[in-house]
């Protein structure tokens, strides 16, 4: 069986997408009804915008969508998911790609998610740290010790997991993790603690967006990052999407249950090849590809 998958935050690169606009004439015409729906050009910050540019959330967060989704749109014919996961803002990528949610609605939701996310930001100081080398249960009773929030957020793949919360609470961390046995507890140049209860704010806001907007039934099963399990019902689907800004990313978890119903290919639809990475890690047998037209 054919998995798709959807990367997130951070696969960003100067000149993502160009070679799909100048040599499809669909994905031109997405691009374009993308820069209408933002009421600004991504397009031009994304072919030919600085890094510092990209890096702004108002633009990280749908150039990605955009690369992923509309690259899955220009595949036609030879897309056919059996089944569908993203990382984080991958997730609404993925919840496109398998039909649950327009385009329009997609990248609405994308556009509102990274501003609501960017708002909960400034409230309080706030970070990320990838830990590695250590369990995850040991992770988990570490940060449970520390005073402040701190909590597991990103499970990527056996051997390392991102916690995320209050700056001082992280930094605390990762001193103590390092004590632990870590081989190492390296903050992450991020503009807040996603995927924690820092992110509460947020959460409430983009709520409200899905709950308004429209969700039908997917042509696969989509492998939610708060549950880690097959997903197809659109109400379970919008109600796991809902919690996900404030709960961790079960990627590890996601990818091992892909795997036992039946995953025989990975292949990453979008910019860059992290996710593939973490699938070796999680299971070197496994055969991924990055998808091309």
């Amino acid at each position: 069986m054919k998995a798709y998958i959807f990367p997130g935050q951070g696969a960003q690169f100067t000149g993502m997408g160009l070679d799909l606009y100048e040599k499809s004439a669909i994905a031109k015409d997405y691009f374009e009804k993308a820069n209408s729906i933002l009421g600004f050009s991504i397009t031009d910050i994304m072919f030919t915008g600085t890094a510092e540019q990209l890096k702004e959330t108002k633009v990280t967060q749908p150039a990605i969508f955009l690369h992923s989704v509309i690259l899955a749109k220009v595949l036609g014919d030879s897309f056919q998911p059996e089944m569908v996961a993203g990382h984080s803002l991958g997730e609404i990528s993925a919840l496109v790609a398998n039909g649950v949610l327009t385009f329009e609605d997609g990248l609405t939701l994308v556009s509102k998610r990274a501003l609501a996310m960017q708002k909960a930001c400034e409230i309080t100081p706030s970070t990320m740290a990838a830990v590695l080398g250590l369990e995850d249960a040991i992770v988990e009773e570490i940060c449970a010790t520390i005073d402040g929030v701190v909590v597991a957020a990103n499970y990527n793949c056996p051997g390392q997991l991102v916690i995320s919360g209050e700056t001082s609470a992280v930094e605390k961390a990762c001193e103590a993790l390092k004590e632990n046995g870590a081989k190492r507890a390296l903050l992450l140049p991020v503009g807040g603690a996603f995927h924690s209860p820092m992110m509460e704010p947020a959460r409430e806001e983009l709520a409200a967006a899905i709950e308004a907007t429209h969700f039908s039934i997917p042509s696969c099963p989509v492998y939610q990052n708060v549950t880690a399990n097959a997903v197809t019902n659109p109400a379970e689907i919008k109600k796991n999407l809902m919690i996900q800004l404030t709960a961790p990313v079960k990627w590890t978890q996601s990818v091992q249950q892909m795997i036992a119903d039946g995953a025989s290919e990975f292949i990453e639809v979008g910019p860059g090849n992290v996710l593939q990475g973490l699938v070796k890690k999680i299971d070197r047998n496994a055969v991924t590809s990055s998808a091309s037209f």
